[in-house]
């Protein structure tokens, strides 16, 4: 069927746990799992659930050693700050903290911390002059670049045996994914 799950299982290989479904769950959803065992039709999600929770783990990990190859001084959080203005060029604070998912204050700390070692610079936004935009210097977008060119060769490298669809299909899916969050 779906998603080979036996790690936690029982004798049939079938993913157990205790207690009842997870808060957020919708009455349809919750009526198919029952107390002792998550029934078949939950097992792909179960390793869905296993396999993002190493990713994340993993790219969290990834975008610390890539913030700090930028800059030694700088957070994980950093890394995707830098990613974006990189792709998208300058963009007010507000934009940015939406994209990423965080309040206008740890955006401002963020972006006061990679200001203060030289990587973006503010600007007043000219549509509105109350507002600033945000970009990357020219020595942030050098150092971000030798980076983020390292970060590539590396997933050619960790992936060089799948073929260039798979990988295609995997960002399309990952993209898809990614969508779907934003939209809640």
């Amino acid at each position: 069927m779906g998603a080979d799950v036996h790690e936690g299982g029982n004798e049939e290989g079938h993913r157990t746990r205790s207690g009842g479904p997870a808060g957020g769950v919708d009455q349809e959803t919750a009526g198919r799992v029952t107390e002792d065992r998550v029934t078949e039709d939950q097992e792909e999600f179960l390793a869905l659930e296993r396999e993002l929770t190493v990713l994340l783990r993993r790219a969290r990990a990834s975008s610390g050693e890539m913030a700090r190859e930028v800059h030694p001084d700088l957070e994980s959080s950093a890394y995707g700050l830098l990613v974006r203005l990189e792709e998208r060029g300058r963009q007010r604070a507000t934009e940015l903290a939406a994209y990423i998912g965080v309040g206008k204050a740890t955006m401002s700390r963020q972006l006061r911390a990679l200001e203060e070692v030289g990587l973006v610079a503010r600007e007043p936004d000219p549509a509105d002059g109350r507002a600033w935009l945000v970009h990357l210097t020219q020595e942030g977008r050098e150092r971000f670049r030798v980076v983020r060119a390292a970060r590539r060769a590396r997933y050619v490298s960790e992936l060089a045996n799948w073929e260039r669809g798979e990988v295609a299909d995997l960002a399309r899916l990952l993209r898809r994914l990614n969508r779907g969050v934003e939209r809640g």
